[in-house]
């Protein structure tokens, strides 16, 4: 399987569609999952055109790996989360829905189970203040 751009994401990456943006530099863009499997859950898009971790350039990865370790972190202070699952899927068998690379930062609650994968939409004033909070803990 071959890239496709006309991705969702590859449509934000173009500011064609909005998203809860957290921070942006060359590399990548890190937004909140519209769907999150937990508070805080957020996502990190290399912009390097790539479906997934399969047909990744190996130096686009190198670039972004670092962000996601920040965003790891600026996610678990700004959450007050006790831990953090890091996710990532590979090709629809694997649960990739959006077939544009991205990882998955997304906070775990003592007690709390997380929601399923593509679950249900959150409001987009709570995911407003989260992408605030965390990018202040960036």
């Amino acid at each position: 399987m071959s890239y496709d751009p006309s991705n969702i994401f590859g449509k934000i990456l173009r500011s064609e569609i909005p998203a809860h943006k957290v921070y942006e530099d060359d590399s990548a863009l890190v937004m909140m999952d519209i769907f999150p499997q937990s508070r805080g859950h957020t996502l990190v898009v290399p912009k390097a055109p790539s479906r997934n971790l399969l047909d990744a350039d190996p130096a686009a990865l190198a670039a972004v790996m670092p962000l996601v370790q920040k965003v790891a972190n600026a996610v678990k202070r700004a959450t007050n989360a006790d831990g953090i699952r890091l996710a990532q899927f590979n090709e629809a068998p694997a649960g990739q829905t959006v077939f544009h690379l991205h990882f998955h930062v997304i906070p775990v609650y003592e007690g709390t189970p997380l929601a399923a994968h593509a679950g249900g939409k959150a409001d987009d004033a709570e995911l407003a203040s989260l992408a605030k909070a965390i990018s202040e803990a960036l």
